[in-house]
């Protein structure tokens, strides 16, 4: 064999190499398992839906979520700690439960703490939140892919109709078991038990609980209007949601997977929450229909000095107090 034809074979043997490397490097793909404790008839769930859609397509296949509802992967807490551990699990939260690794974030989930979708956009480039964020990511394992998913404003739903915080006294509501909704909910009079979202309708039938505190879009999901009579607009939190994934997962992917997952992350956010909002007074209607009695003429000013004893108690007045001052409050 001569040196020439040698060559030759030689190059296409390592052309045929290098393209087996490039064919398996271009059909590597990362999947990110992603759970939430809502319903499949939420909106949030949709809104899940829609992020997953342009994520994968925005990467040619090569980044795909696959979204979990109602709690299908585990419970709240237990995967969270899945998450800094590294597994390729997501999961929607809030800043009370993330208050539990960076206290100060908890100010976030506090009573009156936001009073508009402007105002929680914003507190994305607040120097206070990028500082906790970076604090959750490199010393806790947790990456907060984007905050831009609000609830809406909780209300208290119960059997008696709420109009004050003495009105609440000696009444059991569910929280979720995080340090900053049980303080906020024992500041506003009530006495805070803290259970995961689908023991709820189960403790109402059996009179565990006396009432809980949630978004209005959350009650017909729940059929919450068979075992709860009265809505109390006291709107004490505008509930902001975050999707955090494990950061040594997140680190792993692609740059471009990442700008992907974080941008529509914000995207998909912001039109479910506009969607949310909108959907308020359509969702209040249908619960009247069916028999619920909406409360309008609540204290605000009563329930909003009550609250601010739940920021004293967890010694998180200075965290708040930073941020009203970045944010020209």
């Amino acid at each position: 064999m001569t040196g020439l034809k040698r060559l030759k074979i030689l190059a296409a043997a390592l052309g045929l190499a290098l393209a087996g490397t490039a064919l398996a490097a271009a059909q590597e793909t990362y999947t990110l398992r992603f759970n939430h404790v809502l319903g499949p008839g939420e909106p949030y769930h949709e809104g899940f839906l829609n992020w997953a859609k342009r994520v994968e397509e925005r990467t040619r296949g090569g980044l795909k979520i696959e979204v979990f509802h109602s709690a299908q992967l585990g419970v709240e807490e237990d995967i969270i700690e899945q998450i800094r551990q590294g597994a390729n699990i997501g999961q929607n939260t809030d800043s009370a439960r993330l208050g539990n690794y960076v206290p100060g974030i908890a100010v976030m989930n506090g009573p009156y703490f936001a009073d508009s979708l402007e105002e929680v956009w914003k507190l994305s480039e607040a120097p206070t939140v990028v500082k906790w964020q970076e604090e959750l990511a490199g010393q806790h394992g947790l990456k907060v892919v984007c905050f831009d998913w609000v609830q809406g404003f909780r209300h208290f739903f119960t059997n008696k109709p709420i109009r004050k915080p003495e009105d609440l006294a000696g009444l059991r509501i569910r929280t979720p078991p995080a340090p900053i909704w049980q303080e906020s909910i024992r500041a506003l009079g009530a006495a805070p038990t803290a259970m995961a979202f689908g023991d709820m309708y189960p403790a109402l039938q059996q009179q565990a609980i006396d009432g809980v505190e949630l978004v209005y879009a959350n009650i017909p999901g729940g059929r919450f209007y068979e075992v709860l009579k009265y809505a109390n607009e006291t709107g004490h939190i505008l509930l902001i949601n975050f999707q955090v994934v494990s950061s040594q997962w997140f680190d792993g992917l692609p740059p471009e997977y990442q700008t992907a997952l974080v941008e529509e992350c914000k995207a998909a956010g912001r039109e479910t929450s506009g969607k949310i909002a909108t959907m308020a007074e359509t969702i209040k209607a249908d619960l009247q229909a069916k028999g619920m009695e909406v409360v309008s003429d609540v204290d605000r000013d009563a329930f909003r000095k009550a609250g601010a004893k739940a920021y004293e108690a967890l010694g998180i007045t200075e965290a708040k107090a930073a941020l009203d001052k970045e944010m020209g409050r």
